[in-house]
């Protein structure tokens, strides 16, 4: 499980977050859900690491990135928003160096790979290079590594952009299938309506602070809107900004 306690942070002293918290359990999906600027890329930065927090604590199955950071990034699968991928790599060789990265054998991580190579149909791809592929490829890609690692967390930052429809029910049935396994899953979407659906639990960042959190009828009542959609309390929220 994930555990936010307290956090501050941002970047060269300009604070971003301001005294945040929230948890996510094993098997739960919670929408990180803010107006652009709301913090919501550096709450994802400080739990992969990217960014060191002013004050408070983020732990992963109760380890902190301090006392062991390779454990605990390992712990991490993560899909960014933007496809990041070296182009004088195939996309069997990205697999293997996420084998590498992640302690897997190289067999292991191609059983792992075999079955979503097929799901996005990409399993007559892997001697393809990057300059190759469409940005929905690339993304794919990005999914198929993040996947295979079986993290303790996964944190999908706009994954539906880039994708065509088909590719976005297979990665809505494939998170459903992780959070089955009781995998921790963060997700940051502007895509509302289908975050209501896929979401047990929501965060409201709102000028780095948590406006509100909790299912979407808690949202209900921190926002005294009785059966608004989470569109609508997301118009709300630009009200407020």
């Amino acid at each position: 499980m994930l555990n936010i306690q307290n956090v501050t942070g941002g970047y060269a002293n300009i604070p971003v977050l301001k005294n945040i918290s929230f948890e996510i359990a094993d098997g739960e999906l919670v929408g990180l859900i803010g107006l652009n600027g709301a913090g919501k890329s550096t709450t994802i930065n400080e739990i992969i690491g990217l960014l060191t927090p002013y004050q408070g604590q983020i732990t992963i199955d109760g380890m902190t990135l301090a006392q062991d950071s390779e454990s605990y990034r390992k712990k991490i699968g993560f899909i960014p928003e933007t496809p990041s991928l070296y182009e004088e790599l195939t996309l069997r060789e990205h697999i293997e160096v996420v084998a590498m990265a992640y302690g897997l054998s190289t067999t292991v991580a191609m059983e792992r790979a075999e079955r979503l190579l097929q799901i996005f149909r990409l399993q007559d791809r892997l001697d393809w290079f990057p300059v190759n592929f469409s940005k929905g490829m690339k993304q794919k890609v990005m999914i198929i590594c993040a996947f295979i690692v079986e993290p303790s967390l996964l944190i999908v930052d706009e994954p539906f952009l880039g994708l065509d429809p088909l590719a976005i029910q297979d990665l809505t049935e494939l998170l459903a299938e992780e959070k089955g396994k009781g995998t921790s899953i963060l997700m940051s979407t502007h895509v509302l309506d289908s975050a209501e659906k896929m979401c047990d639990r929501f965060v409201l960042l709102h000028h780095g602070e948590v406006r509100a959190q909790g299912t979407l009828e808690d949202l209900r009542q921190a926002f005294a809107m009785p059966e608004a959609s989470l569109n609508t309390i997301y118009l709300r929220l630009t009200e407020e900004a």
